[in-house]
């Protein structure tokens, strides 16, 4: 298949994804999905880009594929009001969206999402509580996949995955830093059409972290020719300046952000793994430059 058919595919999959399970909802085959969003250790970096979506829209995806139920950023309640809509909210079936890594040490002080009854309840006890009862759960952005920036060294509040705090659960990761609004949207309407899509070792969808940026960079034949710059801003390949591309799973080269203007590498910028295991510490320098 064509390079440039395959990049018209991968960018079409999350609108049509979301497409079809609106129009199965429509004719009463589906039902929209409950979701859950609980906000961890972050910097609401996801929140801030799931609402930057066009393709469809945050206002469409919200009104007419899923109900959100609970979300500490985006919900008129606040304090203990929000506490008891989450406890009604986790009456009915729903998927967990956690956001953020998880502050394990001094159990927990580092991050209270809301109080009951003069209590204070912080993400350990949020997260744990909405999980037991979810049937899915979608670790979203490189913290809550894979601890991110909140716990890169030397990780004071011992900040951790979702997965790693939730061992006895399944999480679908989709990282980033933050996530693309597609993977989101994409996912939680494969959850709705199929079920759990096809993952990766990772617990990533294949569906958007099947291939690496290398595979589809616009100057992957720089790469190929072995031509490479030397500094920011140059021409040909980044590779030897620090460019992450070669280890990281996405599709930012064909998917491209804030409504498909562009993409690091495109601004003349290297890939920093942002989306990969391991992001920040081990894809430090991001620039390396002589």
């Amino acid at each position: 298949m064509p390079e440039c058919v395959i990049n018209k595919r991968a960018k079409l999959i999350a609108q049509e994804m979301v497409s079809k399970a609106r129009e199965e909802i429509t004719f009463d085959n589906k039902k929209k999905l409950n979701l859950i969003w609980v906000e961890a250790n972050g910097c609401s970096g996801n929140i801030i880009s799931f609402l930057n979506a066009d393709s469809p829209s945050a206002t469409y995806f919200l009104t007419e594929v899923v109900n959100l139920k609970y979300t500490n950023s985006l919900m008129l309640a606040q304090g203990e009001k929000a506490i008891l809509e989450l406890n009604e909210a986790m009456k009915e079936e729903y998927a967990l969206i956690i956001d953020g890594a998880i502050a394990t040490k001094d159990n927990g002080v580092y991050t209270f999402t809301g109080n009951l009854d003069g209590r204070l309840i912080n993400n350990m006890e949020e997260v744990r509580m909405t999980a037991d009862k979810a049937k899915y759960i979608l670790a979203v952005g490189n913290c809550a996949s894979f601890g991110g920036i909140s716990a890169a060294s030397p990780n004071p509040s011992g900040s951790i995955s979702a997965q790693e705090f939730l061992k006895d659960k399944k999480v679908i990761n989709l990282p980033g830093c933050p996530c693309h609004p597609d993977w989101l949207m994409g996912t939680v309407a494969n959850l709705i059409l199929f079920g759990e899509p096809e993952l990766d070792n990772y617990n990533r969808p294949l569906l958007f972290y099947s291939n690496t940026i290398h595979d589809f960079c616009e100057r992957r034949s720089f790469f190929n020719n072995g031509i490479f710059a030397k500094s920011v801003g140059e021409q040909g390949c980044m590779f030897k300046i620090g460019c992450r591309g070669p280890v990281t799973r996405v599709d930012c080269p064909v998917r491209k952000w804030n409504e498909r203007v562009s993409w690091p590498v495109e601004d003349n910028t290297p890939c920093i793994g942002c989306a990969q295991l391991g992001f920040p510490d081990l894809m430090e320098p991001f620039v390396a430059m002589d």
